[in-house]
């Protein structure tokens, strides 16, 4: 298994000054630790268990930009934009001078969206769970053209138009960003999963859990006529172990889930600073996770 890290805090103790030089030095020390995947929450107010909405919070892209200038190999990605954040064409857009300028290492991460409170705060329209799934295929349906040397054309949906989907300079990656799509909702999300993801990322809820999401996921695959190998598997983890600093806890927790073909295990601390915790914790548990499949 591969390690990725999830960066969703940002109460630096030196203060918004500080958060710069703070990315920066998790930014490196996530490549000298052989870290895969590094990627950002995509909110506009933090989350209510996390501090709540008085807490700070980084605008996702941005920080996804600054970490791109600060990196070389890491593969760099919010976890994940909400459908409702921005127009698809602009996301489109957005996730790709982040591929451009980082030379190829972008995933759009993407999903329904679910925290109200930062919609009705900063006044961004909050449709009903069932419009949101509609607009989050549209979305994709709108990435994905956006994304097709052959066709930057008109895109009529229900829910977006779009008169061009012009997107130049393209993407650097190949053939496009991957997409990523969170979530595990077995009649929707995975769907969409098995219809237009490149990759899935489920919460380590229990092992049977997880087995059972990714059974639900094949099926769909079948229906869809998609290869379910090719889609790349990642549970995001954020046990006690992963605050706490315990190597052979994390190893004990992760362990059962071996042999589901998860690619990427993201640990997602809860703590505002992140770099020394990289280099004391996470740099050996890459190495120990190695060698779990």
């Amino acid at each position: 298994m591969r390690v990725g890290v999830h960066i969703n805090r940002f109460d630096h103790s030196g203060g918004g000054s500080a958060l710069g030089a703070e990315l920066a030095a998790t930014g490196r020390a996530a490549e000298a630790a052989g870290v895969s995947w590094l990627s950002v929450m995509d909110h506009y107010f933090q989350m209510e268990f996390n501090g709540g909405a008085e807490a700070p919070m980084l605008e996702a892209y941005t920080t996804l930009g600054y970490l791109a200038g600060q990196t070389s190999t890491v593969q760099l990605g919010a976890l994940v934009t909400g459908v409702t954040y921005r127009h698809p064409g602009l996301l489109a857009k957005i996730a790709t001078s982040l591929d451009v300028l980082s030379g190829g290492r972008a995933t759009l991460g993407i999903g329904a969206a679910w925290y109200g409170r930062e919609h009705e705060g900063l006044g961004v329209p909050f449709p009903p769970l069932a419009e949101r799934f509609e607009r989050l295929e549209e979305a994709l349906r709108v990435c994905l053209q956006m994304w097709d040397p052959q066709n930057d054309g008109p895109f009529e949906g229900k829910h977006y138009r779009l008169a061009e989907t012009l997107c130049v300079p393209a993407p650097v990656s190949s053939p496009r960003p991957e997409i990523m799509i969170g979530g595990g909702g077995e009649k929707k999300t995975l769907r969409l999963v098995a219809r237009y993801g490149d990759a899935c990322n489920l919460f380590t809820t229990s092992p049977d859990e997880v087995r059972h999401k990714l059974d639900v996921l094949r099926a769909h695959c079948e229906t869809e006529g998609r290869d379910y190998d090719t889609i790349r598997k990642t549970v995001a983890h954020s046990g006690e172990a992963v605050n706490e600093g315990d190597l052979d806890a994390l190893t004990r927790e992760i362990e059962g889930y071996t042999g589901l073909g998860i690619d990427t295990v993201i640990l997602s601390p809860r703590l505002g600073e992140t770099s020394g915790w990289m280099e004391s914790f996470v740099a050996p548990a890459v190495q120990r996770l190695a060698g779990l499949d």
